[in-house]
């Protein structure tokens, strides 16, 4: 199951009637949806691919997209249960059904989220199936609307598709193309880097004898600063070289470097590019920290596909790590992103809760160039 929230100040999708709504951006031109093939077409960018196999639900909270639903068909009994819920606590007052697949499939998972809904006082405005092309509507009284053979819709080559893409809105084959999307990448070269770069760290680690305060506060100043200047270097269109990356992917296994990077994402593409980037790039043993940041970032812009993905990795890299296991829980409870926004301190904040660096926190980092994965923090 996914669930996908519009991003912050951004995107809005705005309904008229009932197979009228209308795609706006606070600084883009408007995408009109006149028809059921139109929204159609827009659902692929609201949930990051094109769904099979799926009941997509998109709540509206008054005129607004308040937050959108995937779940997998076919839907085990209480599947759904917690749809309701969820609408409610987010204020939906109106919602939109689609569902992928076969008609006994798409069938049963539609007249139960309609009914859960509509008890829970969310007013279901279109529902449709759509296979092979075509899409029937629930809702549609009559065959001329609805014809037993359904109706043609192409969702790649829908003008609503096109304007989509032009703002910079995404959508990937299917969902096995968004999981490849954070799936290891590192080539040979990038290996032998990291292999050198953790020779490097060691030794000067062993120079320097035990990490002490001086030490801690040297490693963590030099993070902060390496953080910083590639969310500023990926913003501009730039990209870390390998030796570059593999330092920053030692940096992130300090606790307070990690926090820092993710205290200072906001809703700049910066930090979805880079942290993706390093997912894919860094040794796995040590993408972690990095795809945490990845689903982090993805789960504050409403991409809680992309999200879900990234903690897979994460748990893969480290499967107690603690950030991962806080965004996953997060997720499966199908959390607002706001609810921990609210919460989560600026980067001065930050420094001055965990206070001066000390030598414990280099911890992390000894064991990562020790290889011992099982002991790592996070």
């Amino acid at each position: 199951m996914d669930n996908r929230a519009p991003p912050q100040n951004s995107v809005k999708l705005l309904v008229g009637a009932r197979v009228s709504a209308m795609l706006t951006a606070m600084t883009t031109p408007k995408l009109v949806l006149s028809s059921p093939a139109d929204i159609l077409a827009v659902v692929p960018y609201l949930v990051g691919f094109h769904p099979a196999d799926s009941l997509v639900v998109i709540g509206f909270t008054g005129p607004s997209l308040a937050l959108s639903t995937r779940w997998d068909l076919p839907a085990g009994p209480g599947d759904l249960d917690r749809l309701a819920p969820l609408f409610v606590r987010e204020g939906v007052t109106m919602a939109v059904l689609a569902g992928y697949g076969p008609e006994p499939v798409v069938d049963s998972a539609v007249l139960e989220a309609g009914r859960l809904l509509e008890a829970a006082g969310v007013r279901v405005t279109e529902a449709l199936r759509a296979e092979d092309g075509r899409y029937w509507s629930y809702t549609c009284p009559t065959i001329v609307c609805c014809p037993d053979e359904g109706l043609p819709y192409d969702p790649v080559s829908s003008p609503v598709a096109a304007e989509a893409v032009v703002h910079g809105l995404v959508a990937l084959p299917d969902r096995g193309s968004l999981r490849r999307s954070v799936e290891p990448s590192a080539a040979a070269a990038m290996r032998e880097v990291s292999r050198a770069v953790a020779g490097e760290l060691r030794a000067r680690l062993a120079r320097q004898g035990q990490p002490d305060d001086a030490i801690a506060a040297e490693f963590v100043a030099g993070g902060v600063a390496r953080v910083r200047a590639a969310i500023d270097l990926y913003g501009s269109g730039g990209r870390l070289d390998d030796r570059a990356a593999a330092r920053l992917g030692f940096d992130l296994s300090i606790i307070r470097v990690r926090d820092e990077a993710w205290a200072l994402l906001d809703d700049a593409g910066a930090h979805l590019a880079l942290w993706k980037d390093l997912t894919r790039r860094l040794d796995p043993r040590y993408a972690a920290p990095a795809a945490s940041l990845l689903a982090a970032a993805a789960w504050r812009s409403g991409d809680c596909a992309l999200a879900g993905m990234a903690v897979e990795r994460a748990l893969e890299a480290d499967g107690a790590y603690s950030m991962a296991h806080l965004l996953r829980d997060a997720l499966i409870h199908m959390l607002s992103p706001a609810s921990l926004l609210d919460r989560m301190p600026t980067p001065d904040e930050l420094a001055a809760e965990m206070g001066p660096p000390r030598g414990c926190w280099l911890a992390p980092l000894v064991t990562w160039l020790s290889d011992e994965p099982s002991a790592r923090a996070g």
